[in-house]
């Protein structure tokens, strides 16, 4: 049997795919240690540099195997939580490639993603509500951080599903391409993200992500602790190097 995560890694990316395509790729405990260890080692390695996370099959992800759930598993990591990413995604961007259903746990693992290419036949949506529950894989959390207010509170208060047009058409989806190429469309994003300074996109990644949170008056001099090691580092050099002399720079992460 093959296993029930598959990791490849090429030219700095890792492409990290749920493979349980009978299951329309539902999480199971296998999955969240899967996708766990593949985020891990993305954040380890300093030669990876981005990530795609995509399923198998046509399905991005169905959310929790209600079946295993039933069984006794818990479908979450100690840290990442749910699927192995929702609570602490990587440190690095992340991209989220969506074939067909991005639905309940497997929109919450699309919102823990840093940008979106979805396929015009994805679909996303928390439809938690209609069976009595409540979306706390981080949906609820970030989801209002992605759309306007009131998009997010009738999506989550309805749980309806929202077209990949629609999703496209309020800035939640990053790209829209044809049926099948969403994995191709993420793996060219995810090349030009690489081909830039890896300390440069780490540090960038995180001052959008923690700003957020950061009081107004504190905000520059929160930036400055992040920034300013870059400007020093080796790899800031090299970069101005490589522009005066017109060449490809050669990063060393450091």
């Amino acid at each position: 049997m093959e296993p029930e995560v598959l990791v490849q890694h090429e030219d700095g990316v890792v492409v990290i795919t749920i493979n349980r395509p009978q299951q329309r790729n539902a999480v199971n405990r296998a999955v969240s240690y899967g996708v766990c260890a593949a985020v891990d080692e993305l954040d380890a390695r300093p030669d990876l540099r981005v990530g795609i996370l995509t399923g198998a099959g046509g399905t991005f992800c169905s959310g929790m195997d209600l079946r295993a759930f039933l069984a006794g598993e818990r479908p979450s990591t100690e840290g990442r939580g749910f699927a192995g990413i929702v609570e602490q995604p990587p440190a690095k961007p992340i991209i989220a490639a969506v074939e067909g259903a991005a639905v309940a746990g497997g929109f919450e693992v699309a919102l823990a993603c840093d940008l979106v290419v979805a396929a015009e036949n994805a679909r996303f949506g928390l439809p938690e509500v209609k069976r009595g529950l409540v979306a706390a894989g981080g949906g609820l959390l970030r989801l209002p951080r992605r759309v306007p207010y009131h998009l997010a509170m009738e999506w989550a208060l309805t749980g309806e599903y929202i077209s990949a047009e629609r999703a496209a058409q309020v800035g939640l989806v990053n790209r829209l391409v044809a049926p099948g190429t969403a994995a191709a469309e993420a793996t060219g994003l995810a090349r030009a993200i690489a081909a830039n300074g890896p300390l440069a996109v780490a540090a960038t990644k995180r001052i959008i992500v923690e700003s957020a949170e950061w009081p107004r008056e504190e905000q520059f001099a929160r930036q400055r602790a992040i920034s300013e090691p870059v400007r020093a580092s080796a790899d800031a050099r090299e970069g101005a190097l490589a522009f005066r002399e017109k060449r490809a720079p050669r990063w060393q992460g450091r």
